[in-house]
């Protein structure tokens, strides 16, 4: 354990966030979501999972530790539900209230189709799954800078 560091933030996990460049992706997942398959393909290979907690739960105490890149006008992407691409879903307006709290303004979700997504999150660093069943629970978050 370590003071002032959220408990959920694993060592496995802190090591995945720490070792990620400024730029690089992190795919934020369902339990429903093809991780295994996914993170071999990534930069790292690396998977962590963070079972029995909501998604909400796992960005907030991820956001509190990795900064969003401000330098692109999407640091922050969202799977689009299948057949109505403007639909957003509880589990997706949850993490958006974590999302702005940590970012300190609104900053919106940018819609991928749910194949495009794939294939973005094979492009990622390294994947978080989260145990949280609701379907389209997947993100990818841009890491930014810290200045100094």
């Amino acid at each position: 354990m370590l003071k002032g560091i959220d408990p959920v933030l694993s060592p496995d996990l802190l090591h995945l966030l720490a070792s990620m460049g400024h730029g690089d992706d992190l795919a934020l997942v369902d339990g429903n979501h093809p991780a295994e398959t996914i993170a071999r393909a990534t930069a790292s290979g690396r998977l962590v999972r963070l079972p029995g907690l909501t998604m909400e739960r796992a960005a907030r105490a991820i956001l509190s530790v990795l900064p969003i890149d401000d330098f692109v006008g999407d640091p922050v992407r969202r799977m689009e539900v299948v057949g109505d691409a403007a639909a957003i879903p509880e589990v997706q307006k949850l993490v958006q209230t974590e999302i702005d709290t940590a970012a300190g303004k609104a900053q919106p979700l940018i819609g991928i189709e749910r194949h495009a997504f794939y294939a973005a999150a094979r492009q990622a660093f390294g994947v978080v799954q989260v145990g949280d069943i609701r379907p389209y629970g997947c993100f990818l978050i841009r890491k930014g800078v810290i200045a100094g």
